[in-house]
């Protein structure tokens, strides 16, 4: 959320949009309107329709300095290079160096107003030749993660210092956490000791290590945070936590479960980062966006998207979700957990303990006169009706499900006992994605492969690549993607437009293969498929779709 983003005076940064024509008047009251009233930064409202971009922000605060914009997400500046800058230098001036081009050094900061700055950066090289850039300061605080030292070293001092260890070792451990982009924290207990792991682009790695008796007392902190038991510890607990500082706020789903080392505690850091995103960032194809946009637009019916815990689904819902909302239409959603807030939208939190459930909030929402409905997941059978008729009675429903591809959703929801006539017409579209690691930009190179060489992995290459010898792509490992070669997130996709020949099919009370074969005949692309052009196109390798999903 960019008032974690952006550390601008609002006042100032509202006087720079409009002088420079970013924003209209009208828009700063109702986004000004918004945060008072959602405790959120104006700026969201902008982000969330539209009016501006990351990017426009950063270039009109360089318009306003006079300077050019240094894109931070767009060139990140290796380790070695930001390291040229001694840590104390960099974090007080808030300086990167952002390029080397010949004897000039072109120097990044998001407060370029400070007195004497280039003449300070002068005294740090031996040169004469120094030129300011402006970056915005998510993209500063994000590359300073090169001089933090081992999660381990700042334990022992903390420890040494007698400071309050249970709070300072687990803000450590977040801050670390959001700054490497990690989806989840596992607080994994050992014989002896308790393994701290991020999840960092889909794959855990390990962060730091921690004695026993340090770990009861965060174990306890968390717990208090979350509202949990403290002296419970043969039950699983589910809480949340909001936390919120001079540098991030993030919102957290704890999960605690006992082992037979001790408990275990599971951290899902929730994606604030979807307020920027749209259609255009999923990868979709365009084929692909043409149809989900198109069933969007419809008055109803039901858009469903499967896959598994983690694959991205949310993302996408929301995406649609800021596509179609407008103020002529009325979204309400029911979800669990809320993950992010989106202005416009009435969102419903599900609480079991008042037995607010997504069957009974559903029922409530079809009385709240609403066009668009988000439920967040079909979990039983009493969900999966209700949906049904809303989209049935002039609503568009969109959901979320637990199916392995597209065509073995239909199967499964007849499955839980839903009238084929009525499923066959009520769907618009099924959606099935994965996420596979992108290629890291700062390390991608290609090699020439030939394709006989691959089919010991990839049995159809053939099928797949018409030439005898093709390009591929591949990380060679460097400091930007922590040596992994491979730097962030996008999804794989397979579509099945529901057509009159598929509706006649549904009714049948087909089996997943059937669904496939007609979809597949009308076009539809598999998840591998799909992943294979995004290999061919050097977003990812062909080892990390073969991870991911398989031939079919």
């Amino acid at each position: 959320m960019l008032n974690e983003i952006v550390k601008i005076e609002d006042g100032l940064l509202k006087k720079i949009l409009l002088e420079q024509n970013y924003i209209l008047d009208d828009d700063i009251k109702k986004a000004e309107k918004l945060a008072r009233a959602q405790d959120a930064s104006f700026t969201d409202y902008l982000l969330e329709k539209g009016l501006i971009t990351k990017n426009l922000l950063g270039q009109a605060m360089a318009e306003f300095y006079k300077l050019p914009y240094a894109d931070l997400d767009l060139q990140k500046p290796l380790a070695e290079q930001v390291k040229k800058i001694n840590e104390e230098f960099a974090t007080k001036y808030r300086t990167v160096l952002f390029k080397i081009e010949g004897n000039e050094y072109i120097i990044a900061t998001d407060n370029p107003a400070q007195i004497d700055l280039v003449k300070k950066i002068k005294e740090q090289f031996s040169t004469n030749k120094v030129t300011l850039a402006y970056a915005l300061p998510e993209g500063i605080d994000e590359v300073f993660i090169y001089y933090r030292k081992a999660l381990n070293i700042r334990f022992d001092k903390i420890l040494k210092e007698n400071l309050r260890v249970a709070p300072e070792i687990i803000n450590e451990i977040i801050e670390d956490a959001v700054l490497n982009k990690a989806s989840d924290i596992h607080f994994e207990p050992l014989e002896k000791e308790v393994m701290i792991r991020f999840r960092v682009d889909g794959v855990l790695q390990e962060a730091g290590i921690i004695n026993k008796e340090v770990y009861e007392n965060i174990l306890n902190r968390i717990k208090v945070q979350a509202q949990l038991r403290i002296d419970q510890h043969a039950a699983a607990q589910d809480g949340a936590i909001r936390i919120k500082n001079e540098k991030f706020t993030v919102d957290m789903r704890i999960s605690i479960v006992p082992t037979i080392n001790g408990e275990k505690i599971v951290i899902r850091l929730l994606s604030q980062y979807v307020s920027g995103f749209g259609l255009d960032d999923l990868g979709l194809s365009a084929k692909d966006q043409e149809i989900i946009t198109v069933a969007g637009k419809k008055p109803f019916g039901m858009i469903l998207v499967t896959g598994p815990t983690g694959s991205g689904k949310s993302t996408t819902l929301y995406a649609l979700l800021k596509n179609i909302n407008s103020p002529e239409v009325n979204i309400t959603t029911i979800e669990d957990p809320v993950e992010y807030r989106v202005s416009g939208v009435n969102q419903i939190q599900v609480n079991p303990q008042t037995d607010l459930t997504f069957a009974r909030g559903l029922r409530s929402i079809v009385r709240q006169d609403p066009d668009i409905i988000l439920v967040g997941e079909i979990r039983d059978n009493e969900t999966a009706e209700i949906a049904v008729n809303a989209a049935l009675t002039g609503h568009l429903l969109l959901s979320t499900f637990h199916a392995n591809d597209a065509a073995s959703a239909i199967p499964r929801l007849l499955d839980m006992g839903l009238e084929p006539f009525l499923l066959a017409s009520t769907l618009e579209v099924v959606i099935a994605q994965r996420l596979v690691r992108k290629i890291c930009s700062h390390c991608r190179y290609s090699e020439n492969v030939k394709v006989e060489d691959l089919r010991s992995k990839l049995f159809y290459a053939d099928k797949y690549f018409d030439k005898d010898t093709i390009s591929l792509y591949r990380g060679k490992g460097c400091s930007a993607c922590g040596g992994t070669g491979y730097s962030g997130r996008i999804a794989i996709f397979e579509f099945i437009e529901i057509s009159s020949a598929l509706e006649d099919l549904i009714v049948k009370n087909p089996s997943a293969g059937q669904i496939w074969g007609l979809a597949k005949s009308e076009g539809a692309r598999s998840l591998f498929e799909d992943g294979i052009e995004k290999v061919k196109n050097g977003v990812t390798t062909l080892e990390e779709l073969m991870r991911i999903a398989e031939e079919k």
